[in-house]
């Protein structure tokens, strides 16, 4: 395929899902039409309601420390879209965006934007030479795109809670069976989910066939030799997800490659005119109060959240976290900050990169700001502090 080196990026976010169904036929249809990449390389799926960018970060850490040609299949992206699709660590290069957007304009009929970002990494992985690539669900499991991958070695189950209820389920229970239906005969399935989402997962696995692996039933495999550098205890039950995925894989001697990751937008520490900002994408209920419990003292909060999400319950664990509060907008689509500022108190800055020089005049020299809410906010503010 020959394309223009630059890609028709507007082109490819068009292609949203609104009106088209979900489920994995559409990107099993893409994979076919490109002659089955997936087949081509081993993929491990990981699903979850919070922890799977982390997750994939120390897999593919720790794939590569083990020597694995690795690739990597996450999203949202931060700054870049090639963020997206990674090659033993490293984003694909625009030029190789560009030629696939121009082989799916002729022949990816209607597909959706995540369909064919997933067409996109299976069709660069097989190219160059990927062992094994981890693979991120978009949302839930059974109903996923990644769902049609071939070749599945493990799934890694993170956890489930609350969110993407219209499209999931009401219930944790409910959520929980969708996002366990990633599970396949045979394939080991590993999670630190717990209470009643285990109880759920358990019956699914058993249903289906799938080995399943937990810090209860094996825990050596999900034992760790020392904390993770990603911060939070949050990231310590990702990290022993993801250490007993690579040992059941053959890999453990990538568990201390894995433990050395480091992932942008999760409890990410900036040093800006000897102030602590603190940048973490935590954007439903459960990242929050994970965050909530890592950072439980903060000088202001910078908060955006998008209205499709809970904002609300979201917002609810924060609260205590800083007394002076900004809220922004990252993006069209969010919960208008003036509505929280009048709710829950604070100054409403719109624009984010004006809300961040705000929220930084009112931090103390020494003090700490933490900026949560949304991915998009994190990568908007990560690019405003010049680390994009």
């Amino acid at each position: 395929m020959s394309a223009s080196s630059v890609p028709d990026y507007e082109w490819l976010f068009a292609r949203t899902r609104a009106g088209r169904e979900r489920g994995p036929g559409a990107a099993r249809a893409l994979l076919d039409a490109l002659g089955r990449p997936d087949a081509r390389f081993r993929s491990v799926r990981v699903v979850g309601t919070n922890g799977k960018g982390s997750t994939c970060a120390m897999l593919d850490a720790g794939l590569r420390a083990a020597g694995v040609r690795s690739g990597r299949f996450t999203s949202p992206h931060l700054t870049h879209f090639e963020e997206r699709v990674r090659v033993d660590g490293d984003p694909i290069p625009p030029a190789e965006t560009a030629a696939f957007i121009a082989w799916a304009r002729a022949h990816g009929g209607d597909a959706a934007f995540f369909d064919l970002t997933l067409a996109l990494a299976a069709r660069v992985f097989a190219a160059r030479g990927v062992e094994v690539a981890v693979m991120e669900a978009g949302v839930g499991g059974a109903t996923d795109a990644t769902q049609a991958l071939e070749n599945v070695a493990a799934v890694a189950l993170t956890n489930v809670a609350l969110d993407h209820v219209g499209v999931l389920g009401g219930t944790v229970a409910q959520i929980a069976r969708d996002k366990a239906g990633a599970a396949r005969p045979g394939v080991p399935l590993l999670t630190t989910a717990a209470g009643e989402a285990l109880d759920v997962v358990a019956e699914v696995a058993a249903g289906v066939g799938a080995p399943l692996l937990t810090p209860d039933t094996h825990p050596d495999l999900f034992a760790l030799p020392r904390p993770p550098r990603l911060e939070g205890p949050h990231q310590v039950r990702n990290a022993a997800l993801a250490a007993a995925t690579l040992r059941t894989l053959g890999y453990g001697a990538g568990v201390e490659g894995a433990l050395d990751a480091t992932h942008p937008g999760r409890l990410e520490r900036f040093d800006v005119d000897g102030r602590t900002v603190l940048v973490d994408g935590a954007h439903n209920p459960h990242a929050a109060q994970a965050l909530a419990v890592a950072v439980p003292r903060a000088d202001v909060l910078l908060f955006g959240n998008l209205a499709r999400k809970d904002t609300g319950a979201t917002l609810a664990p924060l609260l205590a976290v800083a007394a002076r509060r900004v809220f922004t907008a990252p993006g069209d689509l969010a919960t208008p900050p003036q509505d929280l500022a009048a709710l829950h108190g604070g100054d409403a800055v719109p624009d984010p990169a004006l809300a961040l020089a705000h929220a930084l005049a009112l931090t103390p020299p020494g003090g700490t700001l933490l900026v949560a809410g949304s991915l998009y906010l994190a990568g908007q503010t990560r690019a405003l502090l010049g680390d994009a």
